[in-house]
């Protein structure tokens, strides 16, 4: 091989170890201050999202945040009522959960015999769901009756959609800001995850009317 070959192949290496570099690092970029996929994997969101939907959550939405300690650098916008937010769990900051907001800051929520009430006015809530019709007392759970509590500065109160089956805030309290995610966007892809991978049946289950649908 003569030096001129030699220099040749080292130049394209070189040439190729940079466009993979670079692409690395761009796409790194893209998933920590523009764009990140999620899987849905239960069915606290139904009818608005299902088990298998694969979605799309803005980050960039809520302004850039520095990695890991989730401080906003570049402010855009907080998330507000009925908003569908991916955050970190409160009791567990390695899992990512997915609610609706329900109140910020400074809000009064309560809830009496599964209505919601924000400041002591009911809360246009097109988006719950009820499919159990009994209602539980306070003193029993906190699902239908609660309040009224205050969200504190730098919080939100998030509930899931099928509100008579979703650990949500009104479980565990209150979500911090700093741990919002983003804000989910649109279904790229949905099926069926019940069905065996690879097989017919997962094929045949894919939810072609759901691709595309943004997420309200």
């Amino acid at each position: 091989m003569t030096d001129s070959t030699q220099k040749t192949t080292k130049s394209v290496l070189r040439e190729n170890i940079e466009a993979i570099f670079i692409a690395v690092l761009l796409a790194l970029f893209i998933r920590t201050f523009i764009i990140q996929a999620f899987k849905i994997p239960s069915g606290s969101m139904l009818p608005t999202l299902e088990i298998g939907d694969h979605i799309l959550v803005s980050k960039f939405i809520y302004g850039v945040k520095m990695p890991f300690t989730g401080s906003t650098l570049i402010p855009i916008s907080d998330p507000k009522p009925n908003d569908v937010v991916v955050f970190q769990f409160p009791k567990n900051p390695d899992l990512d959960y997915i609610k609706r907001v329900i109140a910020t800051a400074g809000d009064s929520v309560e809830i009496r015999d599964k209505k919601i009430f924000i400041n002591n006015k009911p809360f246009t809530d097109p988006h719950g769901v009820f499919k159990d019709t009994l209602i539980l007392p306070a003193a029993t759970a906190p699902r239908d009756n609660l309040g009224p509590i205050t969200v504190p500065a730098g919080k939100l109160f998030v509930m899931g959609d099928n509100r008579d089956n979703s650990f949500d805030g009104r479980f565990w309290g209150f979500v911090d800001l700093k741990a919002v995610r983003g804000k989910a966007w649109i279904i790229y892809w949905s099926w069926d995850v019940q069905q065996p991978l690879f097989s017919p049946a997962r094929l045949r289950s894919i939810r072609w009317s759901r691709l595309g649908d943004l997420v309200h």
